[in-house]
């Protein structure tokens, strides 16, 4: 049986989706710098580091500098993402390059902070996503460079020698290609035809998209519980149950958002469903719109997944045209803008409503 328009569309929408989401434990700065450090060191045999220089594009730096990193006892910087990189992380982790981070590797990493081995700086004139980590030991220089994606690495070479088959290249650039050629085909579509491919979601998205829901939901509990960070949507919520805010589907949708993006800014070690390269675009594209399900009545058990892949297709066409990474908060930008359009399609607005005025 041949393969109707739909069935491309909704493949596609489909592809661009797995590929445009992926779990990450943290920020996505500090973890793409901690990647590119523990590629390079994954390049040396001796393993004693001498120095470790990170160079990155201004807003990488601007990320990354100040937030929580997981595992690192509620510490915060370029040079210590880096430096647990390096001597605690496994490159192969991607985007959850912390996850293997324990006592002695953050202990490890902190010595060579005192030790006044690490380095970073901004590359000036860089633009668009980009890490470069260089690592001396044993006599020996590895490189290794993360452009366009956080977890993209570009290049790898030791002693200026380019490691050209070096598994951790592996498919990196057709996935890129890949994400350019979907992104162009998404920005192609009408408001109409990217609603019309929810209807098309098949069991394999729908346990995909709720794994995602599940893995930020979990971050939003945690943010409640403990109000790490920033502790915003716990503040939010002892407001609430004090009586001084008014308890409607706006201020829930705020308080899930933020509960969830304290957590991942303030280093729990949980990771989320990342969307277009950041933790938080996942979190602000789905969670508000699980907090708008107890102000509505729904009939439909699939309603709430086609309203997050909803916002996550147009969470991603935004940044298609905004651009990965950049000086305005892809949040609010694009994931706010996915929101209002998940929550409308939720309530059953019309196409109209959908697309906006």
């Amino acid at each position: 049986m041949g393969f109707t328009l739909k069935d491309i569309l909704h493949n596609k929408a489909k592809a661009l989706l797995h590929l445009e989401t992926d779990p990450g434990l943290g920020c996505t700065e500090p973890a793409a710098i901690g990647l590119s450090a523990a590629a390079a060191v994954a390049l040396l045999k001796e393993k004693t580091i001498e120095s470790i220089e990170v160079a990155t594009d201004p807003n990488i730096y601007k990320n990354a500098m100040g937030v929580i990193i997981p595992g690192s006892e509620g510490q915060n910087g370029i040079p210590l993402a880096a430096a647990m990189g390096a001597v605690a992380g496994d490159p192969e982790n991607r985007l959850q390059i912390f996850s293997t981070i324990d006592k002695q590797g953050l202990q490890k990493a902190e010595s060579l902070l005192r030790e006044g081995k690490v380095s970073a700086r901004i590359k000036e004139g860089q633009a668009g996503l980009y890490v470069r980590t260089v690592i001396n030991a044993g006599g020996h220089t590895a490189e290794a460079v993360i452009k366009g994606r956080h977890d993209h690495i570009e290049s790898l070479s030791v002693d200026g020698e380019f490691q050209k088959d070096h598994p951790l290249l592996a498919g990196s650039g057709s996935k890129d290609s890949d994400v350019e050629d979907l992104k162009q085909w998404l920005t192609s579509l009408s408001i109409g035809e990217i609603v019309d491919l929810l209807d098309d979601l098949d069991g394999d998205d729908v346990a995909y998209i709720q794994r995602g829901i599940d893995l930020n939901m979990e971050l939003v509990k945690y943010g409640l519980s403990h109000g790490p960070g920033l502790g915003v949507g716990k503040t939010q919520q002892s407001l609430l149950r004090q009586g001084l805010l008014k308890n409607d589907m706006v201020l829930a949708a705020g308080i899930f958002a933020s509960a969830g993006i304290d957590s991942r800014m303030g280093g729990a070690m949980l990771p989320a469903m990342t969307l277009a390269g950041s933790g938080n675009q996942g979190i602000a594209a789905s969670t508000p719109i699980v907090a708008a399900t107890r102000f509505a009545t729904i009939e439909d058990s699939l309603l709430l997944v086609k309203s997050i892949a909803l916002s996550y297709l147009l969470t991603c066409y935004i940044k298609a045209l905004a651009g990965r990474i950049g000086p305005l908060c892809g949040s609010g930008v694009a994931g706010g803008a996915g929101v209002a359009a998940g929550v409308t399609y939720l309530l059953g607005g019309t196409m109209e409503k959908i697309g906006g005025p």
